[in-house]
Order: structure tokens, then C-alpha cells, then sequence
């Protein structure tokens, strides 16, 4: 294995103890993330991004990395999100939650997998039918935030971090 193998292997053992410890993995707090009465997975998600935007954006300024996103495509947008979405609360498991529970032995997590390892390959297969159709939809190119608002990363950066800390304040008054 290379370095980078090394590391990603690490970072993915990392990311799931990180998972089980935040209890993200467990039946109720997938349930209350879908009824919105227990924030415990949106809370997780969110210090993830703040961690993930600033690094990222610090690995990019001391060019370590090249940023560089996929095109905004409405029609990919708007179904893969429903189909993540339905299967989320279908099953009780994303991708990453899913190789959680397996890794706590909860067996039935091997549905969720086989779930969305189908869904990639029928996706695969039909790709030149959604080329077509879906992902013809409105395209808006290769825009990001930084793009939209006409402003730097590094005034969006901070704010996020504004609101998301006033948004956990604010679930820890309510109890959730």
C-alpha cells in the first residue's frame, strides 16, 4: 500500500470510531434525526464540515491540494438527494453509518450495503439514459458558494462557523 492508502485506511478507522463514540450509529438517533427531535447526527455532521472547510480550504492556500468540484446540476441534485434521502430513512443508515454498524456487528447494517452497492451498479448501467435525461436538467457549470456570492471563502468560512455554533447553542437550550 502507499502512503496515501495508509492514510486513508487510518483516516476511515479514525472516522469510524468517531462514529460510534458519537453514538451516530445507533437505531435512535437516526430516528430522531428523522423526526427532528434528537440533533445528535446533525450536530456530528456539521463539526465535520467545519473541520473539513477550513482544513481543506488551509490545505489549499498552502497548495498541498488543487480544490476543484463537480458541475451544479439540478436534475443530479435533486434526485440523488431524494433517492440518499429515502434510502436514509428506509433503512436507518448512510454510507459511512452503515460500515459503522457492521463494524459493531449489527448485521442487518449488510442490507443497507447491498442496497446501495446495487443502486451504484444499476446507476452505472443507466448512465447514458440519465446523461440524457436528469442530468440534462439545468447545469449551472462548476460554481461553488465562493462564486454565487461573489465573495471569499474566507468571509463564508467564518460565518458558517457563526451560525452553526449560535445553530448547537441553540438546539442545547431546547434539548436536542
Amino acid at each position: 500500500m502507499n502512503n496515501g492508502q495508509w492514510l486513508g485506511l487510518v483516516t476511515g478507522v479514525l472516522f469510524g470510531f468517531l462514529l460510534q463514540k458519537g453514538r451516530v450509529l445507533r437505531f435512535d438517533k437516526q430516528v430522531g434525526a428523522m423526526l427532528l427531535t434528537d440533533m445528535t447526527i446533525l450536530k456530528f455532521m456539521l463539526s465535520a464540515i467545519l473541520v473539513g472547510m477550513a482544513g481543506i480550504l488551509m490545505l489549499s492556500n498552502f497548495e498541498i491540494i488543487t480544490l476543484s468540484h463537480k458541475s451544479m446540476n439540478i436534475g443530479g441534485v435533486l434526485i440523488g438527494g431524494a433517492l440518499f434521502g429515502s434510502g436514509w430513512a428506509i433503512m436507518g443508515f448512510c454510507p459511512g453509518t452503515s460500515l459503522g454498524a457492521l463494524g459493531e456487528g449489527r448485521w442487518h447494517a449488510v442490507f443497507a450495503i447491498i442496497g446501495m452497492v446495487a443502486g451504484a451498479a444499476l446507476y452505472a448501467e443507466l448512465y447514458p439514459f440519465f446523461k440524457s435525461t436528469v442530468l440534462a436538467w439545468k447545469d449551472f457549470g462548476k460554481i461553488g458558494l465562493q462564486e454565487a456570492l461573489s465573495v471569499s471563502l474566507w468571509v463564508i468560512i467564518p460565518s458558517f462557523w457563526a451560525g452553526t455554533i449560535s445553530l448547537f447553542f441553540w438546539f442545547e437550550r431546547r434539548g436536542l
